[in-house]
Parts: C-alpha cells; sequence; structure tokens
C-alpha cells in the first residue's frame, strides 16, 4: 500500500481551484483564453483601461460603487464571452448582496425633470402694441388741428382716438400666432399621453437596462452598434446605460443634447411632455 495521493485523487483539488477563480480572476482569465489585450476589451466596451485592470485584480473601488460595478462586470463578462449571472452572484455574495435600485431614481429625477420654461407672453406684448398704437394716433390727431380743433378733440374725449385704433388692431394681432411654445413642435410626433424613449447605439456598444413606471423590467441586455431600442409607458421609463457615451437618445421625439462621458454609467429617468426644457 502506498502513502500519498495518486494523480486521480488530486483532480477534484484542481477543479475546485478553478471553481474558487474569484470575479477578477475569472474574467482575466477568459481574456486571455480570448486571445484579447486590455486595451482591445478598453476599446471594444469603452470601459477604461485603469477600470478594467482594477477588476481583473478584484478592486472594484474605482467603479464608484455597487450599481457601477456589476455594470461593467456584466459588459466585461459579454465582451470575453462569459455568462455575467454567475460573476454577478459571486460579487453580490462577496460584497453583501444585490443593491436595491430605487433611491437613485429620486436622485435623478430632482436634477433631470427640470420646470417648464415659459414662452413670451404675447397678450402681454399685443396689448402693449394695441397701447402704443392709441397713443401715437390720438397725439397725431391732437397736433394735426388748430387750436379749436385740438379743443374739439379734447372736449369730445377718446372716441375719435379709439375709431382710428380699430383699424390698426388686425395688424398686431399677427405676433400673437405662435400661440404654443417653439418646442412643442419637437414632441408633436411623439403621443402626448405617452413617455416615448429611443435608445440607440450610434457610437459603439453598451449594455442598457430599461423599466417601466412599475419597476417592470423592459429590456435588459447589450445593444451593439447600430442598433436601437424604443420603449414607450403611461407614465416614465427608467434607464441605466452601461456605457453612456456610445448612446444617443431620443425622447418624445426630441434628441437628448446632454454631454455623456465614454464609459460612464448613467441612470435616467424620462416622463411625458418636453425632456429637456430649460
Amino acid at each position: 500500500m502506498s502513502i500519498g495521493n495518486s494523480p486521480e485523487d488530486e483532480r477534484p483539488f484542481e477543479d475546485d481551484r478553478e471553481q474558487a477563480l474569484s470575479v477578477g480572476r475569472a474574467l482575466k482569465q477568459a481574456r486571455i483564453d480570448a486571445g484579447l489585450t486590455v486595451d482591445d476589451i478598453s476599446n471594444a466596451t469603452r470601459v477604461r483601461i485603469a477600470i478594467v485592470h482594477a477588476i481583473e485584480a478584484d478592486d472594484f473601488a474605482p467603479c464608484g460603487g455597487d450599481v457601477y460595478a456589476r455594470g461593467h462586470i456584466r459588459t466585461l463578462a459579454k465582451a470575453v464571452h462569459l455568462d455575467p449571472a454567475p460573476l454577478l452572484a459571486q460579487y453580490d455574495a462577496d460584497h453583501g448582496g444585490r443593491p436595491a435600485p430605487t433611491p437613485a431614481a429620486p436622485l435623478f429625477e430632482a436634477e433631470r425633470i427640470r420646470p417648464e420654461r415659459r414662452g413670451p407672453n404675447w397678450t402681454a406684448a399685443m396689448v402693449a402694441a394695441i397701447v402704443a398704437v392709441v397713443g401715437f394716433v390720438g397725439f397725431t390727431a391732437f397736433k394735426g388741428g388748430d387750436d379749436s380743433g385740438a379743443k374739439t378733440q379734447v372736449a369730445e374725449g377718446s372716441t375719435p382716438s379709439v375709431s382710428k385704433s380699430a383699424s390698426p388692431t388686425p395688424k398686431n394681432n399677427k405676433p400673437a400666432t405662435p400661440k404654443s411654445d417653439p418646442s412643442d413642435s419637437a414632441i408633436a410626433a411623439a403621443p402626448q399621453d405617452k413617455v416615448t424613449v429611443q435608445v440607440s447605439a450610434a457610437d459603439g456598444r453598451s449594455w442598457i437596462s430599461a423599466k417601466d413606471h412599475n419597476g417592470r423590467l423592459l429590456f435588459d441586455g447589450l445593444l451593439k452598434q447600430g442598433e436601437s431600442k424604443t420603449f414607450q409607458d403611461s407614465d416614465k421609463i427608467n434607464l441605466v446605460l452601461g456605457d453612456a457615451g456610445a448612446i444617443q437618445l431620443y425622447v418624445n421625439g426630441k434628441k437628448i443634447e446632454d454631454d455623456f462621458q465614454p464609459g460612464a454609467v448613467e441612470r435616467l429617468t424620462y416622463t411625458k411632455g418636453d425632456p429637456q426644457v430649460g
């Protein structure tokens, strides 16, 4: 009888060691097996090189929080052809469970949903124009007559000036035709009783997640370059963009001009109406 373990006895220990790979080591090993460099992964996912190195070393502090770390893990896993679900489960187990996403929405709504800008007060402008015309006509009538004529104008009061001011009034009605804010025309094509969000991966690919106002998941996955998704709800749409710099947004028919940075994770909430007034 020999003392010690045979090669067959040691194989389970090797399997256990493979199963015990950390999240960062698993991502790094999959990248190496795929023949990719850190630069390749950074260019493909828009995740900064420093963050890729940190995650592969199991240092998630540069990610800026659990929500961002989970988004980066999901993006990197798909880039190296790994199933992100086991890695996310392992990350949650190592960091106290999955973070609750609900507190972040009110913080964004306070920043993104801004008071509606009031358009020009055409009514006040029209009244001022009418007053100016009436004053000008009265002044002209007063100066045009002689002393007796002037006295007659004064004695008769404002009746002649009112009759003369009636004719220029239609001319001053023209500026009052644009009764709505100019921004309304930009969203006229979208349904007014719903919020419509179109997400397009214009400058690269990005992981996105979309939920309706009840928290129901509408989409959760990778949007490749050139692809687009449209979401609609009666109240609001909640978005999480894994790489906001690669995304172009149209909300209620209007393009969002926010300067999203490459590799930045953004949590957004949009409701009905003009999405970016002010």
